[in-house]
């Protein structure tokens, strides 16, 4: 399944944040808990040179937590800060400032030589499409300051947020990259929602994620589905006897092969087959 999404505004929107990134101290980049590599937009690294980087997990509520925890460490010793959050419910939010904070202590210092005491702490938040970032900005401002949606596409120009005095977030609109050099990285984000279903095969993303399941986590899969011996079946038998299953059937006992992927979709998306990382850090060479 070849994936692309590449509106003309995202064009836009990087010229606008090679800009902004000028007036910012921090960029804090929320990545997907379950995709953390998948949710990173190559692209914003060239975007953000050396500026003090913090990765925050989002929606590490429905990721493995023992996957997470392996990625907390990757980052780190790649010099990033690092928050584990669930921006919709609130845990973790908390600890954002502290965390920006301790990121930028040799810079608070300096400004701090300077006698530059009360400065405010201003951080880009970027990310990809639907991965909670204006969520992530509305519960650290503790008011709805920015749009948020389950779909992506929702902020599409850069929104400035009081936090408190010592804090102040820049919002930005998600952005995808011209091209996925792996195809893996589009499927990611399409099993995530980060690409608008409209553009894809939903049957045939579903039978992609039934055998990512399959080999990854079979055994949430047998009991949400109350299915066995999956070893060696396909993505579409696999559709088809969660189908079966859920009496998704058709005239003359044929599945309904769409709306048992759009279930599928849904309930993975939701967090209701259970906590998944798609992909780990000793899978990745970078």
């Amino acid at each position: 399944m070849n994936i692309q999404w590449y509106p003309g505004h995202m064009t836009k929107t990087r010229r606008q944040m090679e800009n902004d990134v000028k007036l910012v101290d921090l960029v804090a980049e929320v990545v997907d808990a379950r995709i953390p590599i998948s949710s990173r937009n190559p692209d914003i690294d060239a975007i953000v040179g050396d500026r003090p980087r913090l990765i925050i997990f989002n929606r590490a509520d429905q990721a493995d937590p023992a996957a997470t925890g392996r990625w907390l460490a990757w980052f780190k010793e790649r010099g990033c800060g690092v928050l584990e959050t669930d921006a919709k419910s609130g845990r973790g939010v908390g600890e954002f400032s502290a965390t920006a904070k301790r990121v930028l202590k040799d810079k608070l210092e300096a400004w701090r030589a300077k006698g530059q005491v009360g400065r405010p702490i201003r951080a880009m938040v970027v990310g990809v499409p639907n991965v909670g970032k204006s969520t992530f900005i509305n519960k650290v401002a503790k008011r709805k300051s920015a749009k948020a949606g389950d779909r992506p596409g929702v902020t599409r120009g850069k929104q400035w947020v009081s936090v408190d005095a010592g804090l102040e977030l820049l919002d930005t609109p998600g952005i995808l990259w011209p091209k996925f050099e792996d195809q893996t990285t589009g499927l990611h984000l399409a099993f995530t929602g980060a690409v608008k279903d409209e553009i894809t095969d939903v049957e045939g993303l579903a039978c992609a994620l039934l055998e990512l399941l399959r080999d990854r986590y079979p055994q949430a899969l047998k009991e949400r589905y109350k299915i066995t011996d999956i070893d060696e079946l396909q993505g579409w038998e696999l559709l088809e006897q969660c189908a079966r299953k859920r009496g998704m059937l058709v005239s003359g006992g044929e599945v309904n092969g769409e709306r048992m992927a759009n279930v599928l979709l849904d309930e993975f998306r939701g967090g209701k087959l259970g906590r998944f990382t798609l992909e780990t850090p000793e899978e990745i060479k970078l």
